[in-house]
This record gives C-alpha cells, structure tokens and sequence, in this order.
C-alpha cells in the first residue's frame, strides 16, 4: 500500500464516519498527532469540533484547510 495514496489513506482513516479523531486527521494530513494538537491550540489548524469531551475533525473541514495552506511554487 502506498502512504501517499490519498484515497487509501482518507479510506483507512475515516472508516465510514467523516468525523476523524486527533490520530485519524492527522494521519489524513500526514501530521504526528502532537503537531495537529498544537496547530489546534494555537488557531492555526482546521477547524474542529468538540462531541462531548471529544475533539472531531470533520474530513470535509481537513481537506478545506489543506487546500486553504497550499504553497504556491516560487519562481525567482
């Protein structure tokens, strides 16, 4: 299987929901999970919800922000 397969890798980690927890999202973006949590704490991360006391990222709301932080190639 290969890791960069997005379809592989949305499939794997949303097993049939579309709200992934902290692990699951950042395995989606190909983050650690400590990254994703920081990314979070400081406003800088995707959106996110909280279901009781449970953090979800809705995979809509991942791929959003992953289009949103795109780098545009630099020409000089």
């Amino acid at each position: 299987m290969d890791d960069n397969d997005a379809v592989t890798r949305a499939g794997l980690a949303k097993k049939g929901s579309p709200f992934l927890n902290t692990e699951q999202a950042a395995f989606y973006l190909g983050l650690c999970p400590r990254r994703l949590q920081a990314l979070r704490s400081d406003g800088s991360g995707p959106r996110f919800r909280r279901h009781s006391r449970y953090v979800r990222y809705h995979i809509d709301d991942l791929d959003l922000w992953s289009r949103e932080t795109a780098m545009e190639p630099h020409h000089g």
